[in-house]
């Protein structure tokens, strides 16, 4: 009977690091989740930040960030989102989209590491980060259209 306990919890304990196993992988698979945004016939090749975890990481210290690339950030519910750069070591461009595909508010050149919090009183449901000097290079300004793929 002893055997035959010992037998079970080894199973059970087996199956539990298996789901754990599974979730893990799971999880590492969609912080690699990539996504496609274009403004202005411009694309940039973003990493999508969709939860509390990877938000608040964002590009926290990266040394450079190529330029067609980005980071997407999708809220939840669209709201007045702020951001700061503490910890950032490069300059950004932040491009707050409403839910319907808009851009509504634009800080170029966010400065890195300042702790100056940055609120565009506006709703959005999104934020993509790109290099400082994107926006100007490209046009890209508030009312344009994104297509988020």
């Amino acid at each position: 009977m002893k055997k035959k306990t010992h037998l079970i919890i080894l199973l059970v304990v087996l199956g539990l690091l298996i789901v754990i196993s599974l979730v893990g992988f799971h999880n590492n698979n969609k912080k690699d989740e990539v996504k496609q945004v274009c403004i202005n016939e411009m694309c940039f090749e973003v990493e999508v930040a969709d939860d509390d975890e990877e938000r608040q990481l964002g590009l926290m210290n990266r040394g450079s960030l190529e330029e067609d690339k980005g980071m997407l950030f999708v809220f939840e519910e669209k709201g007045v989102h702020s951001f700061w750069m503490k910890d950032t070591l490069i300059p950004l461009d932040m491009i707050w989209i409403n839910e319907n595909g808009e851009i509504v508010f634009i800080k170029e050149n966010a400065t890195p590491l300042s702790e100056e919090i940055i609120s565009p009183n506006m709703e959005a449901l999104y934020v993509l980060e790109v290099n400082d000097g994107i926006v100007e290079k490209y046009g890209i300004g508030v009312g344009d259209e994104v297509e988020i793929n």
